[in-house]
């Protein structure tokens, strides 16, 4: 094999990757966003509040990981909330699926590449703290990675930082979801008399759910929200320098917290639906508040 057939074979950077999805997205629309949000499960329609929406399904962007969980439709929505420019993750993917890390923030990357200067992260979760109940909304004011990994491994590349010094290979975390953002949510979920709590959400590999041992470890812990997902793209969102409001839907009760039935992807999906109008009316509310924070 020839030097020039080995270059030829050598894969291509994360920068690289990304800047051809980023190329493709700009082909088909015009939008510039500058609020990012990922949809988790049973919040996908929040996607309809998007307004002269370009709809990108994430198999034509070169890159770009696919959604093979129910509840995750795998479209990239371009339009605006309120007059403002957003880009609506419709479903994210998971390392359980079989993905390496890079490639689980890969869209994360994207979105902070388009123009994305704050982010509304989302999730379902499972309560572990019991002055919730199903059904509770949560905003989230800290994680806990006990996923055994972190997507910010590998070469650290300052290309992708959105904002002056950012991009470094040592990054903070203190504030890895924004207080101030958080206030803002604090004084919406009250004007609309919507019940909204704090907590601190634990991320776990998946995808079987938790033991009840577990979960007796993890509120010891200090968690009040476990899930499989989120503490990745936040992690690589404060390393670009893209600011963090994050919202947790308890759809269940994590195992051994309440006396109920097996916990199962179905109702999860169920109460999500259920729960979704209001979800959507806080964070359509937001969107204008957050782009001008």
């Amino acid at each position: 094999m020839s030097d020039n057939t080995q270059q030829e074979a050598k894969p291509l950077d994360q920068f690289t990757r990304a800047t051809q999805a980023l190329t493709h997205i700009f082909l088909k629309t015009e939008v510039k966003p500058v609020v990012g949000i990922i949809l988790g499960s049973g919040l996908g329609n929040f996607a309809s509040q998007v307004e002269n929406a370009d709809v990108i399904p994430y198999d034509e962007i070169p890159g770009w990981p696919l959604s093979t969980v129910e509840g995750h439709s795998g479209k990239l929505v371009l339009g605006t909330i309120a007059g403002v420019p957003v880009a609506v993750m419709q479903g994210r993917v998971h390392a359980y699926e079989g993905y390496e890390m890079n490639e689980v923030v890969f869209p994360m990357r994207v979105l902070g590449m388009l123009g994305c200067k704050k982010l509304i992260v989302t999730n379902a979760a499972g309560g572990i703290n019991t002055s919730y109940g199903e059904g509770a909304l949560v905003n989230i004011t800290d994680h806990i990675n006990n996923t055994g990994r972190n997507a910010a491994i590998g070469p650290n590349d300052k290309r992708f930082a959105v904002q002056s010094g950012f991009g470094q290979r040592f990054f903070d975390m203190s504030n890895a979801y924004s207080p101030r953002l958080n206030a803002l949510a604090k004084a919406e979920a009250a004007r609309q008399g919507i019940a909204l709590h704090e907590g601190v959400y634990m991320a776990v590999l998946g995808p079987s759910y938790e033991t009840p041992a577990e979960i007796r470890a993890f509120r010891t812990l200090g968690a009040d929200l476990v899930g499989m997902s989120t503490v990745h793209e936040v992690i690589i969102a404060r390393h670009m320098g893209i600011e963090v409001l994050g919202f947790s839907l308890v759809t269940n009760m994590a195992a051994g917290v309440m006396p109920e039935a097996n916990i199962n992807h179905e109702e999860v999906m169920q109460i999500g639906k259920r729960l979704e109008p209001q979800f959507a009316s806080l964070v359509k509310a937001l969107v204008p508040q957050v782009a001008a924070a």
